[in-house]
């Protein structure tokens, strides 16, 4: 029988039960036991117990030992937030028996697999046919196949000229802020730069570097030079790396000590997308990253234009950092996704500049992306990648007004009552970083799945602007650019806002995400979310229920009082910045909220079942199942899976087993990210688990893909804490780890 819309979630593979669950000690969520300060979760509360406080089965007695699953849906129509409701298992067990996904010896490429298909397993994988908001598999890549030579009429002339024949002087400019660039250090030393071609690094930030050659005292200046480093300055004082000061007088410095007609500049360090900037010094954790207004505070004072501006950071290739970035440079080449550990590949493209230093932007940048993509697929399995070649003279003048045109476009479908529809393409959209709530998208896949006049002209221009785009083959749907656009965090609107302000954006942008994030959180009020499990192991019920407008407009203007989803005095000026007022707010969200009183478990024929009506089905985008272990002294999270089902009639069936991820039969914290479609016959599923990787905290990075069903580890990735940044790069897993 066919039902309406309903999400879709990965199949398991079991082969028996698995090792105990016990606490020991510190949890590793970034926080001791009892805490939940991972920055961004919107739910799991990591490895730490939860105390139990009386709560009890619905027959009135309460399993000892046992399995608690929690389901968590992410909404549309009025709001987009997470509802959960909790469900005691029907039979107790012992504390060291928990139902697990049996552990395979290592492949041949040195990862780990687990979870692989046992041979008496009847489970099959259509993966393909039931991942849930894909898109279409066969979208066009942007310009991936070739360099896209031609230039718009409208757009401004390039800063640099080129005088050609081998004749252009060079300055490669790089400001270095990471230890984990020695091996990219060591790759510009091997580059052939001839004499035309000047590569200049400024180092700092970095409490240890990973050789011996480099200060961890005071920042230096270091050339580039005969298979080695020179240093020019021994001291250039202790700022932070983060201050946009040190910025422009690295810049002044080599245009006064190295002149060129083509000066790029490249910045290595952490990136943090639109809304947190780039960069992050370990000296001066309290300084933060650097702003995009800092960054074009930078420039503008260093009175210098660049042929290219380069980020090898993360999360950087956004349409708010080309458009801030135009005014300064010609070209820009950053990456939508986190980036792997390794960075760029520095000798062959430096080496071919060395060869010819009038060979030209869009070929130094297509060199530069090959190289990426390629090297972090042989070193980086699992891990995807992205790099773009922007057009920022194009870009300055052919995106601005469609960009406009198209945010008002959005304000007025939100505020004629199509919220749910650009929800739902919202959420469908290609996101980056999503484990860390940055809300970055693409913004041709988003301004597509929109599917109006104004994101077809949009989606038009940004492709013209992005000359070259590689991504790795594990991805799909992301050309280019990127952009802010709220749904999971709502606490960083204003901060976008602001951001948006400080670099010249159009006011018709921020509008449009402060009309969505406004009525997203109404809608949350009115459905009485929560972000936390903790009401569903505790026995306690949602609110929720029918509200009239009347009763509507109430909550909505005693909005502040709870702190919704971390909301208070000092970040939810979007929601009085909105363009429709309670009552209109309230008005559409009596007819469209989402009632969380129907997520009761109910008993059918053996199994525990959820009914929901069609209508309130249309407003659930995502599921997600969170496990608990009752060890008899409170509640151990096994993490966060898309593991669920549903019958003949549509209804979710709860997974009676309580199945969970194990690696060497043990047992792990997985939590679930990403489903990606690649083609008709490739899918990805991507996840983490925290763990301590020589005892530095980590997150294993898990991959289940159409070529390995049962799941691999593809390496592990940092957690930073202390405010250093939201993302991370992420390594391979080495013989010799523990």
């Amino acid at each position: 029988m066919e039902h309406g819309k309903r999400p879709q979630g990965r199949q398991t593979f079991v082969s028996g039960d698995g090792k105990g669950v016990a606490r020991r000690g510190e949890g590793l969520n970034t926080g001791p036991v009892g805490s939940d300060s991972r920055p961004g979760r919107q739910s799991g509360l990591g490895q730490q117990p939860i105390r139990q406080t009386g709560c009890s089965r619905r027959s009135g007695t309460r399993s000892p030992l046992g399995i608690i699953a929690v389901l968590l849906l992410l909404l549309l129509g009025g709001g987009g937030g997470l509802f959960g409701t909790g469900l005691l298992s029907d039979e107790s067990s012992e504390p060291d028996t928990v139902y697990t996904q049996p552990y395979t010896q290592p492949n041949s490429s040195g990862s780990y697999n687990y979870g692989s298909q046992s041979s008496g397993s009847t489970a099959q994988s259509p993966y393909a046919n039931l991942l849930p908001n894909s898109g279409s598999a066969s979208a066009p890549a942007a310009n991936s196949g070739a360099v896209d030579g031609s230039v718009s009429a409208a757009a401004r002339g390039k800063y640099t000229k080129l005088y050609g024949d081998g004749r252009d002087e060079v300055t490669v400019m790089v400001s270095l802020c990471s230890a984990m660039a020695t091996k990219d250090l060591l790759e510009m030393t091997k580059a052939k730069l001839g004499e035309r071609v000047h590569v200049l690094v400024y180092t700092g930030g970095c409490s240890k570097w990973n050789n011996n050659i480099v200060s961890e005292k005071v920042n230096q200046i270091y050339q580039v030079s005969n298979g080695g480093m020179q240093c020019l300055v021994k001291n250039a004082g202790s700022d932070a790396m983060t201050d946009p000061n040190t910025l422009s007088s690295f810049i002044q410095f080599c245009a006064e000590h190295y002149p060129a007609n083509r000066q790029i500049l490249i910045l290595w360090d952490h990136g943090s997308g639109s809304v947190s900037g780039y960069g992050y010094d370990q000296k001066y954790p309290r300084s933060g990253s650097m702003s995009l207004a800092g960054i074009r505070s930078a420039l503008e004072s260093s009175r210098q234009r660049f042929d290219f501006i380069g980020f090898d950071a993360c999360l950087m290739a956004t349409t708010e950092t080309a458009l801030m970035l135009e005014p300064y440079a010609d070209y820009l080449i950053a990456s939508e996704e986190t980036e792997p550990g390794i960075g760029w590949y520095y000798t062959d493209w430096l080496t071919r500049l060395g060869a010819n230093s009038s060979l030209s932007t869009l070929e130094v940048g297509k060199r530069i992306v090959d190289d990426f993509v390629n090297t972090c697929a042989r070193e980086c399995r699992g891990q995807s990648a992205t790099l773009s070649v922007v057009d920022l003279a194009e870009l300055g003048a052919t995106a601005p007004k469609p960009l406009q045109s198209f945010a008002r476009s959005l304000s007025t479908a939100i505020n004629g009552g199509q919220y749910s529809t650009i929800s739902s393409a919202r959420n469908g959209s290609r996101e980056f970083a999503r484990s860390s709530v940055i809300d970055q998208i693409d913004l041709i896949d988003f301004a597509e799945r929109v599917d109006s006049k104004e994101g077809r002209s949009l989606a038009e221009a940004l492709r013209g602007a992005i000359k070259y785009n590689r991504v790795s083959s594990d991805m799909s749907r992301a050309y280019g650019l990127s952009i802010y656009f709220p749904y999971r965090k709502l606490s960083n609107v204003d901060k976008a806002v602001n951001t948006f302000s400080a670099i010249g954006m159009d006011e018709s942008y921020a509008q449009c995400i402060r009309d969505f994030a406004g009525l997203e959180a109404g809608g949350q009020l009115a459905s009485g979310g929560s972000h936390s499990p903790y009401d569903a192991l505790l026995g306690n019920g949602y609110g929720g229920g029918s509200y009239d407008s009347d009763a509507l407009t109430s909550l909505l203007e005693g909005f502040l009082g709870g702190g919704l989803y971390g909301l208070d005095s000092s970040n939810s000026s979007f929601f009085f910045g909105r363009s429709q007022n309670n009552a209109e707010t309230a008005r559409y969200l009596a007819a469209t909220h989402f009632d969380p009183a129907a997520l009761v478990w109910q008993s059918k024929r053996g199994s525990q079942v959820i009914r929901l009506p069609e209508e309130q089905w249309e407003l659930v985008e995502d599921l997600d199942l969170n496990l608990f272990y009752d060890d008899g002294e409170g509640y151990i999270d096994l993490g966060l899976d898309n593991v669920f089902e549903f019958d003949g009639e549509g209804l979710l069936v709860a997974d009676a087993e309580a199945t969970v991820v194990a690696i060497n039969g043990q047992p792990v914290a997985y939590y679930h990210e990403s489903d990606e479609v690649i083609s008709d016959s490739e899918w990805r599923i991507t996840g983490y688990v925290p763990a301590l990787l020589n005892d530095q905290r980590v997150e294993l990075i898990v991959v289940f893909d159409s070529a390995n069903e049962g799941g691999y580890v593809a390496g592990a990735r940092a957690v930073y804490v202390n405010g250093e940044t939201e993302t991370r790069r992420g390594r391979k897993l080495r013989p010799g780890d523990t």
